[in-house]
């Protein structure tokens, strides 16, 4: 560790506060720059040397988005007392279910752990318990969660965040971004000690830990249904053909990506697709003169995308996707006071008492009780309207048993309020 870390556990009893009263930086791991380990023997020493270790481990991971196809893991770092810290390369080490079941038994450290959990489970790591320390901070009340400010505004300590976004599939990995790399899960157990105690203090403690819980056990996400429909600017498009110029394009993108190893982005702009799609354009020449399609499009390319546009346009009128994505539950809340104005009563209702009580416990609103849930739960209202009918209902929808009691009965009321406690 540096110098001035040290100072800071000397000199005062908030960490990472210099004499002068301002955050500290961080620049250099305790023990250096760990080698990147990248073949089975190494890795099978740091599987020994970790199971050895005490206390939780934090983990980190990076991704190269924006640069290769998918959210595949392209280094891993982990940090244990007792271990030290590590450097894996994913690339060299692809299976990484052994160190996972010597961690079985670990509490796991992870800032937005939703992230980096599926990267990692491809490599075979699952945790089973774990502790987020993104969402403490959330549940805690901390206006700016990402590493950077948590570090700063918990430890005084100050993170260089510069090789965020840089494309981790390089090789070598350049010596700063190794650094960098190595520093995020420095601090990262230190940073969960004194969450934990925030929270203690504030009595959140336990709905921290249900949501953590609740994380380590959901099952990996299933695959979008429709997820050509996420195309940025979608909404601008109108027809039937239209659309199925949009999804031809974006699959043929995507396939190309995949099969490319490269960004979808970085082949054709979501606001290319949109373009090509409203303009349904006869030939390549027209194409060509389209956003996203300039002189600099090779004319192989510029072929390739009509043959999508083409596709679409000779499409019998039974194959069209439809207008409206397919979905479950509710329809938009926009619509809901033309289908049904009691619903849309209790949704306003409830969204104002959500949102009142989140302010209370200075806690986010989507934190305390999912913007979901409780459009479920306003548009088909337990038959019995009271608080426990409301706690049925939303238990029955995944809410975890800490957001039934405090929002169950703000709800109830809201719908009291809203029509009389009936179905409406």
């Amino acid at each position: 560790m540096t110098d001035a870390r040290e100072a800071t556990t000397d000199t005062t009893d908030a960490p990472g506060v210099t004499d002068e009263g301002g955050p500290v930086p961080l620049l250099e791991p305790r023990e250096g720059i760990p080698p990147v380990v990248a073949d089975a023997d190494a890795l099978a020493e740091i599987v020994s040397r970790f199971a050895a270790g005490t206390g939780p481990v934090a983990i980190d991971a990076e991704r190269a988005s924006g640069y290769r196809y998918g959210q595949r893991a392209y280094l891993v770092q982990l940090r244990r007392e007792g271990a030290g810290s590590t450097l894996i390369d994913p690339v060299g080490c692809p299976d990484l279910s052994a160190l996972g079941a010597a961690l079985a038994d670990t509490e796991w450290v992870l800032h937005a752990a939703t992230q980096d959990l599926p990267c990692l489970g491809e490599l075979g790591m699952h945790p089973t318990t774990l502790f987020d320390t993104e969402l403490a901070g959330r549940i805690a009340g901390f206006p700016r969660v990402g590493l950077g400010p948590m570090v700063e505004n918990v430890l005084g300590l100050t993170l260089e965040k510069g090789h965020s976004a840089v494309d981790w599939s390089t090789r070598p990995l350049p010596e700063p971004w190794l650094r960098y790399a190595a520093l995020d899960v420095e601090v990262l157990v230190d940073l969960r000690n004194a969450l934990e105690a925030e929270l203690a203090a504030q009595s959140k403690l336990d709905w921290a830990l249900q949501e953590f819980a609740a994380i380590a056990a959901a099952p990996p996400a299933p695959p979008r249904v429709d997820p050509w429909r996420r195309t940025s600017g979608v909404h601008k498009i109108r027809r039937r053909r239209q659309l199925a110029a949009v999804r031809e394009l974006w699959q043929l993108r995507d396939r190309l990506a995949r099969e490319r190893d490269i960004s979808p982005g970085r082949l054709l702009s979501d606001a290319a697709i949109i373009s090509a799609a409203m303009a349904m354009p006869a030939n390549a020449n027209a194409l060509q003169a389209l956003q996203g399609f300039g002189p600099r499009v090779h004319r192989r390319a510029l072929e390739q995308w009509m043959t999508a546009v083409d596709a679409a346009r000779e499409l019998p009128e039974t194959q069209l996707p439809p207008a409206t994505a397919p979905h479950e539950g509710p329809p938009p809340p926009r619509s809901w006071a033309d289908k049904d104005p009691a619903a849309a009563a209790r949704l306003s209702a409830a969204r104002e008492a959500v949102g009142a009580l989140a302010e209370s416990l200075n806690i986010p609103q989507e934190n305390l009780v999912s913007p979901e849930l409780v459009r479920r739960v306003s548009w088909t209202p337990p038959a019995g309207p009271d608080a426990e009918g409301v706690a049925e209902a939303l238990r029955g929808h995944g809410a975890r048993a800490w957001q039934v009691e405090l929002v169950a009965p703000v709800v109830a009321r809201a719908f009291a309020a809203a029509d009389g406690g009936g179905k409406g």
